[in-house]
């Protein structure tokens, strides 16, 4: 896990609940109502429950984070593909001060993304199409390392691997965290062969692809979480 950042007299205070805020108002600028089949009203009453859920469970924030430097957010607003598909809300995306939408790579063939689906490990809870995403790190420790060997010592230390709604939605609230080098694998979404989703930068933007388990890729990580809520 990487190391977190020490709190000092200067540093701002984490407000998870102006933060679940902020993230709410993300989501409804870039239209995920609408592609969830609701209003802006009743998305906002979907997800009014797990406030309380962010707030009591932030963790140990205890300073605003520089995502960029540390590879880590305190939590993150999942919706998944039950409510609005991953085609829809890759494009969604972005780079940090970039404009160019993200996108789906052609190496996914008509009707394979369906089939990378959550693992059992990482199986969303609840049942709204919705959770939080708590204590989430990108992975750069495993840069270089095969995916195999770090989605074992990610499961090893307890952790969850993200999947690909995961990795949209980290991306969606803090497109900092996905640098040149130091991009992620979803490990928490599979297929049922060796390969395992990722995101990373091409084209200037942020590409939804795939690599095998069995290759590493110096710039390439694998993404985790400490825990889900619904």
């Amino acid at each position: 896990m990487t190391d977190r950042t020490h709190h000092t007299s200067d540093s701002p205070a984490f407000d998870a609940a102006a933060e679940f805020d902020r993230q709410v108002r993300t989501l409804d600028a870039l239209g995920y109502p609408a592609l969830c089949g609701r209003t802006p009203e009743q998305f906002a009453e979907l997800v009014a429950p797990l406030r309380a859920e962010a707030v009591a469970h932030a963790g140990d924030a205890g300073e605003e984070y520089d995502a960029a430097a540390s590879g880590r957010v305190p939590f993150v607003l999942v919706v998944t593909r039950e409510l609005a598909p991953i085609e829809r809300t890759m494009p969604l995306t972005t780079l940090h001060g970039g404009r160019l939408p993200g996108f789906v790579d052609r190496s996914f063939e008509p009707g394979s993304l369906e089939r990378f689906v959550a693992t059992e490990e990482a199986e969303p809870p609840g049942r709204d199409g919705v959770h939080m995403l708590f204590d989430v790190e990108r992975g750069e420790e495993f840069c270089g390392v095969v995916p195999r060997d770090a989605m074992a010592a990610v499961a090893e230390r307890g952790r969850g691997l993200l999947t690909i709604e995961e990795g949209i939605a980290l991306m969606t609230h803090a497109p900092q965290v996905l640098v040149k080098n130091k991009c992620f694998s979803l490990g928490g979404s599979r297929s049922g062969d060796r390969r395992v989703p990722a995101i990373w930068i091409s084209q200037k933007a942020p590409k939804l692809g795939w690599c095998w388990e069995g290759n590493p890729h110096t710039w390439l990580g694998m993404a985790s979480a400490g825990g889900r809520r619904a």
